[in-house]
């Protein structure tokens, strides 16, 4: 029998899931709505009726050694989701607790950007590491820690908001409620942000300039990446402005854990050179003379199509003896 954990991604509109081996091959993957279920019980008994519907299809080939929960807010020491904002059901979720009403196998949860971590560390980048850093530059800034072999969660289980420190003191108002979170600047959405505000302060030609005034939705990181690749002077200086607050913020970072690596993942980081080799220099310019040139700066090597999977699945892993 093949040993496999279940990975699962709850998302705001969507959650993934499906059935990962121990090298990382997903062998099945689906989604469901998220956000289309009013009671958590009914989207925890419909999830796990086709969970099972999918282990059944491969009859009695599959020992499955666990469920693994990437969620926003997910708390591991809990099992809960504790105030998402982006989950229609409010307070504090025991979605581990639901989901063993249905199986008997251990369920581990913990939030996504640290199952991201946990992802690299069994199938990606950071293979073989003890200590490193994974940075997910999405729609918002996560951001995962590993000290010694074990994963940062402090004493609360909420350790590791790197997306949410001080980037600009005074700055952009954060979804968080404070001003100047680093995820308002280094994301797929701060960016974008600094397109707007750089179109707003100057006349000069842009590519990305008509989008904006036909009312801004049209504007994504990947134009703006599509942009850069065509000399586009205003989107290589977003990608600079971007590049410098971040590597900022990650010299900082380094000077608390001294990582190996920090792997960078996510929307963002697909402008591949454009975003890694400013934030190079910028963190080598920022950090503290007894970590430069030592830190790793690299990409994520998970495969992107089922990256949130992966990243839950490898909580089983990681967790059992």
């Amino acid at each position: 029998m093949k040993e496999v954990a279940i990975g699962i991604d709850i998302g705001g509109t969507n959650s993934v899931y499906g059935i990962v081996d121990r090298e990382g091959r997903c062998l099945a993957e689906c989604t469901i709505r998220t956000d289309k279920y009013d009671d958590v019980k009914d989207y925890v008994k419909e999830l796990s009726s086709a969970i099972k519907k999918l282990i059944s299809a491969y009859s009695d080939k599959l020992d499955v050694k666990g469920i693994g929960i990437g969620a926003p807010n997910g708390n591991y020491f809990k099992g809960t989701v504790d105030f998402a904002p982006n989950l229609r059901w409010r307070g504090v979720i025991h979605f581990a607790d639901l989901f063993k009403e249905h199986f008997e196998y251990p369920v581990i949860l913990t939030n996504d950007a640290n199952a991201a971590a946990i992802g690299e560390m069994i199938y990606g980048a950071a293979k073989g590491m003890r200590d490193f850093i994974v940075v997910t530059l999405g729609t918002g800034l996560g951001s995962g820690f590993v000290a010694n072999g074990e994963m940062i969660y402090g004493h609360d289980g909420f350790a590791g908001e790197l997306g949410h420190t001080i980037a600009v003191h005074d700055g952009r108002p954060c979804g968080c409620g404070r001003n100047g979170c680093l995820e308002q600047y280094a994301s797929a959405t701060g960016i974008v942000k600094t397109v707007k505000e750089f179109l707003d302060k100057t006349s000069a030609p842009s590519l990305l300039r008509g989008a904006f005034e036909q009312g801004g939705n049209e504007i994504t990181s990947k134009k703006i990446h599509e942009a850069a690749i065509a000399g586009d002077k205003l989107a290589l200086g977003a990608f600079d402005y971007t590049a410098k607050i971040l590597g900022r913020s990650l010299a900082d970072a380094v000077a608390i854990t001294s990582p190996e690596a920090i792997i960078l993942f996510g929307g963002l980081a697909l402008a591949g050179d454009y975003i890694f080799v400013p934030v190079k220099k910028y963190m080598e310019e920022y950090l503290l003379n007894i970590f430069k040139n030592k830190i790793k700066l690299l990409p994520s090597r998970i495969a992107s199509a089922n990256a949130a999977v992966l990243g839950a699945s490898a909580l089983v892993w990681k967790n059992i003896k």
